[in-house]
């Protein structure tokens, strides 16, 4: 049995949900369901590199060409390549204080929202089977399934079966679809719910 109860909230923002899309920007944060604290001072952030907007804005789906044409511009401009960015990852996993954090767990537990959507099956392919089985559980936590068991038992409102459903719910304003606040705001919804439930 795991003894820590540590997680690694990650999320990305990409240039659509087709298998087809780039990722554009990853971000993490490791959180304790413990102390509920989130430990931002370890967060890891960086922006992938990508073709041009005008390049890619005739298969873009029209939320992406209205709401991240700016972040697919920086992503192009600042991005890291591939390599570069699965290299600096791997840095971020076996550094001192990342490693250290989630001793004595060996592989890090991976949290987010919808991970099923882009996050896993766009980082495995970008990142590689190897690398996601080296220094991640096969277990996750993904806090859309836990709104939906909590949907499901009536102890929260079917409006937050959606993210931003959620978050309205929980008193925190609205979605930001970056990635880095994003990571951090889907952490903090998921220790809201645990302090909930534990003062139940």
């Amino acid at each position: 049995f795991r003894i820590l109860m540590k997680y690694l909230s990650i999320d990305i923002e990409a240039t659509g949900l087709k298998q087809h899309d780039y990722i554009i920007e990853f971000a993490a944060v490791p959180f304790n369901t413990d102390t509920g604290l989130i430990e931002e001072s370890l967060a890891f952030h960086s922006y992938v590199r990508c073709p041009s907007f005008e390049s890619l804005k005739g298969r873009l789906d029209q939320w992406v060409i209205d709401h991240n044409k700016d972040l697919i511009t920086q992503a192009h401009t600042e991005g890291l390549d591939l390599l570069t960015f699965k290299q600096k990852i791997e840095e971020y996993l076996t550094s001192k204080k990342i490693a250290g954090y989630f001793a004595p767990e060996k592989k890090i537990t991976l949290f987010g929202k919808s991970m099923n959507a882009i996050d896993l099956p766009f980082l495995t392919r970008d990142l590689g089977w190897d690398f996601m089985q080296k220094y991640f559980s096969h277990r996750i936590l993904d806090l859309s399934s836990t709104a939906f068991s909590l949907v499901d038992s009536k102890l929260i409102p079917p409006s937050c079966q959606s993210g931003s459903g959620l978050m309205k719910h929980l008193g925190m304003g609205d979605v930001c679809h970056t990635a880095l606040e994003d990571s951090v705001n889907t952490a903090r919804m998921y220790l809201k719910l645990v302090s909930n439930m534990r003062s139940r």
